[in-house]
């Protein structure tokens, strides 16, 4: 049976894609989070506490829980485990995330978008939230150079609310700021593999987002097809990445402002439609021979996210308490 290692157990799509691998493909699933009551790890054969992604505990406990569930795939979820979690890669477990030099790119926002204009991807005028050399028009976005989801984000519509957001931060060279571009606005799933090819591209119009999208619906696009082999073939990310971006009201160019080096939580939408990208690729790093994704997928499949309580009895709470390993624990 196949082991698979998923981290980030209490995101919003985690426990639902723990769910279907489980189901669809027989795998045996290890989940971690840092959240004892992430339900991830309740739904997974096996759960583990981890530390955060940040601790240098985290790369040791990390490859001990793989060694000791023998692993075969590792599939990391949070944007602060990447960099760590690619590290395990040298002890011969696969990790399905883009390269290290990708990765590291596009975890910080300034530099991502400096390397993206530099190839010509269409991005939003960025700058450090404590340059004031150049005149800034309003609205403006500002956000941490690096972090994820909508954490810490913020829209300033004049001076005096740019003032407020400033206030409120302890480094203003922590914050970019970048142009707010109208228009309409997609996450893309891009699903490559260390080959460097591209085997899908699934645009999901964004028409709810809150903290994480709420309501979406896949949508055909070639200029966002285009772009997004732009980012590949230019800056070699030779792994699953998703694109956030904005189709410019005024110049008809989709305009990258984030990419998200990792499968998003929008990935049930892309599978919904027909493409499975993380089964098929969990099964393309086992396999380079297996069966080809589809090529064609299903426009106008609409994501309706929604909380579904669920009810099990004690015991099967019991019978899946997540092991804590501290780093001492760890030690191999």
């Amino acid at each position: 049976m196949t082991t698979v290692l998923i981290t980030g157990a209490g995101g919003v799509a985690t426990p639902g894609l723990i769910r279907r691998l489980c189901q669809q493909y027989d795998f045996r699933i290890i989940a971690v989070d840092m959240d004892p009551h992430a339900i991830g790890l309740y739904w997974a054969h096996k759960g583990y506490m981890v530390p955060p992604g940040d601790s240098p505990d985290f790369p040791l406990v990390m490859r001990r829980i793989c060694e000791q569930e023998q692993v075969d795939v590792v599939v990391p979820l949070v944007d602060e485990e990447l960099l760590p979690a690619l590290e395990l890669e040298s002890y011969g477990f696969k990790v399905l995330l883009p390269r290290r030099e990708f990765v590291r790119t596009c975890l910080n926002k300034l530099v991502l978008t400096r390397e993206l204009a530099a190839v010509g991807v269409p991005v939003p005028s960025t700058r450090l939230a404590s340059d004031l050399s150049r005149t800034l028009h309003f609205p403006a976005i500002v956000k941490p150079i690096v972090g994820h989801g909508s954490r810490g984000v913020g829209i300033a519509y004049s001076a005096k609310d740019l003032v407020g957001i400033f206030y409120t931060s302890a480094l203003l060279d922590n914050l970019i700021v970048q142009s707010y571009i109208e228009g309409t606005e997609f996450t893309v799933s891009v699903v490559v593999d260390r080959s460097g090819r591209i085997h899908a591209v699934v645009p999901k119009e964004i028409v709810c987002k809150k903290d994480v999208t709420r309501i979406a619906i896949t949508r055909h696009n070639d200029k966002i097809d285009a772009v997004c082999h732009k980012i590949q073939n230019s800056l070699n990310a030779d792994g699953p990445f998703n694109v956030q971006l904005v189709m410019d009201k005024n110049t008809g160019l989709p305009t990258v402002f984030e990419i998200n080096p990792r499968f998003s939580t929008t990935t049930s939408l892309t599978t919904a439609a027909g493409i499975d990208e993380v089964g098929w690729l969990i099964q393309r790093a086992l396999d380079p021979t297996c069966p080809e994704l589809p090529d064609m997928w299903k426009e106008g499949v609409v994501l309706l996210r929604r909380t579904l309580d669920e009810f099990v009895d004690e015991e099967f709470m019991r019978g899946r308490t997540p092991v804590n390993l501290t780093g001492e624990d760890a030690v191999c």
